[in-house]
């Protein structure tokens, strides 16, 4: 069966650390238009779409020749902003939904193909996402990369803002930061975004714990490239650098 498959790119203006983070400048266009940008060169996806509560972020996608949808302002989470996407005509007829976080703009393609392909190879796979190995300290360290740790089958066991695992003795495990890129099935995604918060969520301000809490299984595959999500004013300015090389 061939699968139907959206990306969903959440971009919300407000930023506690960077007002206006979509509309950031990188090289002469808005940050979440060089989101768009990337997703569409994916090979495997049917359609993509910016979800927005903010006019200014539907007009500058729309400007670039995207596609932009305008969702509710009160979600709570990212994850239910996907859900209302998903529920809401054209783009309710899909069977996966790969969601990229609006400030990720190195994000590959190929990441996108690579994470839909596993759900191809497993039926039975509800949710899945991404790890890449981080061997600077202070990256390891900071609170902003979140860490995750697996099981010897790729299914993740915990993500956390702490250095994770925690070296009590040096056993040559690698630290993996986890990337802002997660797919699912489209009807594990409306049961996701159901369920009520929990604990472990909300003390690290992590949401996929909640899957992990209800005993759902996350589907975790490794990546060598190296990516630099926008949380900063420091985040922008080495993406900017970046993108100057690349053009």
């Amino acid at each position: 069966m061939i699968m139907k498959i959206l990306c969903v790119i959440p971009a919300r203006y407000a930023s506690t650390r960077l007002p206006g983070k979509p509309l950031a400048d990188i090289c002469g266009k808005p940050m979440i238009v060089r989101v768009y940008e990337r997703a569409v060169q994916a090979k495997l996806l049917s359609a993509v779409v910016v979800a927005t509560d903010d006019e200014r972020v539907r007009e500058a996608v729309e400007s670039h020749g995207g596609k932009a949808l305008m969702t509710r302002a009160d979600h709570a989470t990212g994850t239910d902003r996907l859900a209302e996407v998903v529920t809401t005509a054209p783009y309710d007829g899909y069977d996966l939904i790969v969601n990229v976080q609006g400030d990720e703009p190195l994000i590959e393609p190929e990441l996108m193909d690579s994470l839909a392909r596993e759900f191809e190879k497993d039926e039975a796979l509800m949710m899945a996402t991404v790890k890449t190995a981080i061997t600077d300290e202070g990256e390891q360290k900071n609170p902003n990369n979140v860490k995750v740790v697996t099981d010897k089958d790729g299914y993740a066991l915990y993500f956390s803002r702490s250095l994770l695992p925690y070296p009590r003795y040096q056993k040559g495990v690698p630290v993996y930061k986890h990337i802002g890129i997660y797919a699912y099935r489209r009807d594990f995604l409306l049961k996701y975004a159901a369920m009520s918060p929990t604990a472990l969520e909300e003390t690290e301000a992590l949401e996929q714990l909640r899957a992990l809490e209800n005993g759902y299984r996350i589907k975790v595959i490794e990546t060598s490239r190296r990516f630099v999500g926008v949380d900063t004013p420091e985040d922008l300015m080495k993406v900017n650098e970046i993108y100057s090389t690349m053009e």
